[in-house]
């Protein structure tokens, strides 16, 4: 059985029909061999959004905007989107509408909650929310700053005109005045510099003799002091050597007992014997003035006195 031309390409235009179709499909996220679900949201604003946006769950693509309206006297806004049916999250879950990129555009974010076993079917309206994008962050911190802005504009466009009415032509003259005479000054001084700058030009040659001789007279100075100090650091350094090593000697020796000091530090029985002499001596001394008569005699007769004369050995 052969087929007609007319039929051939009717089954060809039928078949490029459906892989457009699907192509289309495949393009906006959808799938013709899926069935879907229809969700809706409620909105205040709905600013950027388009049908055909994406419909995303944790950045995932599965499902479109269907249709966005006005719900039927009110200025609330109706959006209606598709997902996907193996999709299951509770009816609780929010619909998010969020700024998918620089240039404006948004879409609808879903956040699944999972917080009952009643999932949400087709036909369930979902809580509706608006994440602030850029701009509007931008915007919300800029404005704070756009009203100082205005605030000091106005503060400085108020006294200037205060300075205005404050100083009358007398006191702007005097302000012109002090003007000329920092001017002034400023140009004297820079004569003075130009002045001293040639006084130096002029008198180069006797600076640079003079820091020259400073530079020798430094050198001698430093040769006599070197000198001196290494002539004085040897006597000195002599002196303490030998003083330190009769030092040392004198400390051996009465260390080791040697010589009256050291036989003094060193012998108990000497020390002993010197304090029991002492104590003897104060005692004679104590007596000798309390009972002088025992050491002193005196003759009315004037007798002499007998010498001395030693006992002979028998």
């Amino acid at each position: 059985m052969k087929l007609s031309k007319e039929i051939k390409a009717a089954v060809f235009v039928l078949l490029g029909i459906f892989l457009f179709l699907i192509g289309f499909n495949f393009l906006n996220g959808t799938s013709l061999f899926k069935s879907e679900s229809t969700l809706y949201a409620v909105y205040d604003q709905v600013e950027g959004l388009q049908s055909g946006t994406k419909v995303t769950v944790n950045g995932l693509t599965v499902g479109k905007v269907s249709s966005i309206n006005f719900l039927p006297s009110s200025d609330k806004i109706l959006v209606s989107f598709t997902v996907r049916n193996d999709l299951k999250f509770s009816k609780n879950s929010v619909a998010e509408i969020y700024e998918a990129g620089l240039i404006g555009g948004k879409s609808i974010a879903i956040v699944p909650v999972y917080d009952t076993d009643v999932y949400l079917i087709s036909g369930d309206t979902l809580q509706s929310r608006i994440k602030p994008g850029l701009t509007d962050v931008v915007g919300s911190e800029i404005a704070p700053l756009q009203e100082k802005l205005n605030n000091i504009l106005i503060n400085a466009d108020s006294l200037i005109s205060s300075l205005n009415t404050v100083l009358d032509d007398q006191a702007q003259r005097g302000l012109n005045k002090a003007m000329s005479e920092i001017s002034t000054t400023i140009s004297n001084l820079n004569i003075v510099s130009e002045n001293l700058s040639k006084i130096l030009i002029k008198q180069e040659s006797n600076i640079n003799k003079t820091f020259e001789n400073l530079a020798d007279t430094s050198v001698s100075l430093n040769l006599i002091t070197d000198s001196l100090s290494q002539a004085n650091l040897k006597g000195v350094i002599s002196e303490f050597e030998t003083t330190a090593l009769s030092l040392n000697t004198l400390l051996n020796s009465i260390n080791n007992g040697e010589g009256s000091l050291g036989k003094l530090m060193k012998d108990d029985a000497l020390y002993t014997n010197l304090e029991a002499s002492t104590k003897e001596v104060e005692l004679l001394i104590r007596d000798l003035k309390e009972h002088p008569k025992r050491y002193v005699h005196f003759s009315l007769f004037g007798k002499k006195e007998v010498p001395y004369e030693p006992k002979q050995k028998q």
